[in-house]
């Protein structure tokens, strides 16, 4: 077998487990572990797969901190999806918060209040979007302006939030993983999203499926403290089975 002919297997097998060890590698492909730790750095080096801990993985589950621009473009129709699902748990005369992301961007066009809503937001574009609506009280948080995602972070907003007493908080994340959390790629919105968390009687966290075993820079929370998650239904049937195994309240957007 070439070198070539290996890194297709590799690849292959990747697809269609998503991860697998050296050990197992090598044992399928009847070469030395020497050789497959190669094979697999120079795949990694071409960015076709992710290692940690002696596995490789195939996506990378460790988040950019990517442009809001950037970050648009991806799964846009699973996040508009997942938007309008949010927007119909909003009551008559409610008052939520609403974090920042294009998750929560598509979750603001798709708002259309019962009588009255208030809402709290770190976000410019939401606010942006929402404040033409007269139907809608927006109060937007200040403090120091992140240019990747176009909202505030900071004591400042954290501080107005300790006076608040919000029905919901409507939250976007960078990765939700079993075994570590929700996360987001930025200390300082982390900070701000759990401030959030404590302003809000209920915490709802809307993530498109791509996000599924991945993880941001930092923890926000553990699924204990979320009390739903809303995501589309290209979410595998097994990771589905994962979080509500452990307790979590999913909610399935349909495509």
């Amino acid at each position: 077998m070439t070198k070539d002919e290996r890194h297709n297997s590799i690849m292959q097998i990747l697809l269609r487990k998503e991860s697998a060890s050296v050990a197992e590698l090598s044992s399928q492909l009847q070469v030395s572990a020497v050789t497959i730790r190669k094979d697999l750095s120079e795949l990694e080096l071409a960015k076709k797969l992710y290692r940690s801990h002696g596995n490789a993985i195939l996506i990378d589950p460790y988040i950019n901190n990517r442009s809001i621009s950037e970050k648009a473009k991806l799964a846009s129709h699973e996040k508009s999806v997942i938007g309008y699902y949010a927007a119909q748990l909003i009551n008559q005369d409610d008052s939520i918060i609403i974090a920042s992301g294009t998750t929560m961007f598509s979750f603001a066009h798709n708002i259309e209040p019962k009588h009255h809503l208030t809402v709290v937001s770190s976000s410019l574009k939401v606010s942006e979007t929402l404040g033409p609506n007269e139907a809608i009280d927006v109060i937007q948080l200040g403090g120091t302006l992140r240019r990747s995602s176009l909202s505030v972070v900071g004591r400042y907003a954290e501080e107005l939030l300790e006076d608040m007493a919000c029905s919901k908080l409507f939250m976007g994340v960078d990765g939700f993983d079993p075994n570590f959390g929700i996360t987001t790629t930025d200390i300082r919105e982390a900070d701000l999203n759990k401030a959030m968390m404590k302003a809000a009687r209920k915490t709802i966290v809307l993530a498109d499926s791509s996000k599924f075993g991945r993880s941001g820079f930092v923890k926000i929370a553990d699924f204990d403290e979320i009390d739903m998650l809303i995501t589309d239904s290209n979410l595998p049937d097994k990771a589905a089975s994962i979080l509500e195994s452990m307790g979590v309240d999913l909610r399935i957007a349909k495509l």
